[in-house]
C-alpha cells in the first residue's frame, strides 16, 4: 500500500452532546490523538499485516512527531513525508458525542504545506500496488492516479466533499469511496444507485457509497450490491470512514470476491469505534478475522 495525502493532529473533546447555535458545553475528557484521512486508513492496513508508505506533508512541530510516531512505531515507510520549517502540521477538532459516539470536526490546514506535482517522485507512486487517495491536492491526486493507472496499480479515493478538480480525479480512479453526503453536494442527488451511476460513468470500476450504520453499497446502479453494518458498542466513529478504506484495501489485496470485500470494509470500519480517536479502535487482522467468521449482519446481496 501507498497512501497520498492527510496527516493530522487531532484534539478530540467529549461533549454531552453535539452543539447547537448559540449552545455553550462543557468539555467533558479532552486528549490530542494522532488523525489524517491517508495517515489513518494506511496506519490500519499496517495493522491488518499489509506493508504500507505514506507521502504527505506535516510542519517541524510537535504536533508532526505526534501525528507520525504510530506510524513510525508500526513500521510504515515514513520517508515519503516531507518536513516544513513554515507552516504547522494540519489539525482537526472533534467534537464527539458521549452516548452516541457520532462527531463533528473543525480543521485547518496551512497552505504552504500543500504538495504540488513536481514534488513527488514517480517511484513513490508505484512502490506499491495499492494506491490510497483523498482529495485535499487534486491536482497532486490527479497526477499520482495517472501515474499508479499507467503502471498497472489499483487505486482507492478517499472524497468527503466536492470541490475544484475533484471530477478530473473521481475520472482517473479505480475505487472512489464516498459517503452519501457527498451525492447531493456533488451531483444534487443523495439516492445512493444514481451515485453509483454517475460515479461509474466517470470511469470507476466499482465505486462504493458508504452510509454509516447502514453499511454501503457498491457495483452498478443496475445492479447494485448492498452489504449492511456491524453491530458493535460505538465509542467514537472518528475515523470509522478510514478505517473502511483500510478494509476495503486489505480484501482487495487479498482477491476478495465484491459482496466479501465490502463485508471486511464494514468489519474493519465497525471494530474501529471501539475506542476514542481515528485510531485507537483500529483492528489487528486476527480481530477482523474473527468477526467475519461470526454471524452475517444481515445478508449482502444482490437487490431487486
Amino acid at each position: 500500500m501507498v497512501g497520498l495525502g492527510e496527516i493530522s493532529l487531532d484534539h478530540l473533546a467529549t461533549v454531552a452532546h453535539l452543539p447547537q447555535p448559540g449552545d455553550k458545553l462543557e468539555v467533558q475528557a479532552w486528549r490530542d490523538l494522532p488523525g489524517g484521512q491517508i495517515a489513518t486508513a494506511i496506519l490500519g492496513c499496517c495493522r491488518l499485516g499489509l506493508r504500507g508508505g505514506l507521502v504527505g506533508c506535516v510542519g517541524e512541530d510537535e504536533a508532526g512527531e505526534v501525528a507520525l510516531a504510530p506510524l513510525d512505531a508500526a513500521g510504515v515507510e515514513t520517508r515519503g513525508v516531507r518536513l516544513r520549517s513554515v507552516g504547522r502540521t494540519r489539525s482537526a477538532t472533534v467534537l464527539v458525542e458521549r452516548k452516541t459516539g457520532e462527531r463533528t470536526i473543525l480543521w485547518q490546514r496551512d497552505p504552504r504545506l500543500r504538495l504540488k506535482v513536481g514534488e513527488v517522485r514517480r517511484e513513490e507512486i508505484e512502490a506499491g500496488q495499492v494506491l490510497l487517495l483523498d482529495a485535499g491536492d487534486p491536482e497532486l491526486a490527479t497526477w499520482a492516479a495517472r501515474i499508479a493507472r499507467g503502471a498497472g496499480l489499483a487505486t482507492i479515493l478517499d472524497v468527503d466533499v466536492p470541490g475544484p478538480g475533484v471530477e478530473a480525479l473521481l475520472e482517473n480512479v479505480d475505487f472512489p469511496i464516498v459517503p452519501r453526503t457527498f451525492l447531493a453536494a456533488a451531483f444534487g442527488d443523495d439516492v445512493p444507485e444514481g451515485g453509483l451511476r454517475v460515479l461509474g460513468h466517470l470511469g470507476a470500476r466499482f465505486p462504493v457509497v458508504t452510509l454509516g450504520d447502514r453499511g454501503a453499497i457498491g457495483g452498478t446502479a443496475e445492479n447494485p450490491l448492498r452489504s449492511p453494518a456491524f453491530p458493535v458498542h460505538v465509542v467514537d466513529t472518528t475515523g470509522a470512514g478510514d478505517a473502511f478504506h483500510a478494509g476495503f484495501a486489505w480484501g482487495l489485496l487479498r482477491g476478495l470476491r465484491p459482496a466479501d470485500l465490502l463485508r471486511a470494509a464494514n468489519a474493519t470500519a465497525g471494530l474501529s469505534c471501539r475506542a476514542l480517536g481515528a485510531q485507537g479502535g483500529l483492528p489487528t487482522r486476527e480481530e477482523l478475522e474473527s468477526l467475519l467468521r461470526g454471524p452475517v449482519p444481515g445478508q449482502a446481496g444482490r437487490t431487486s
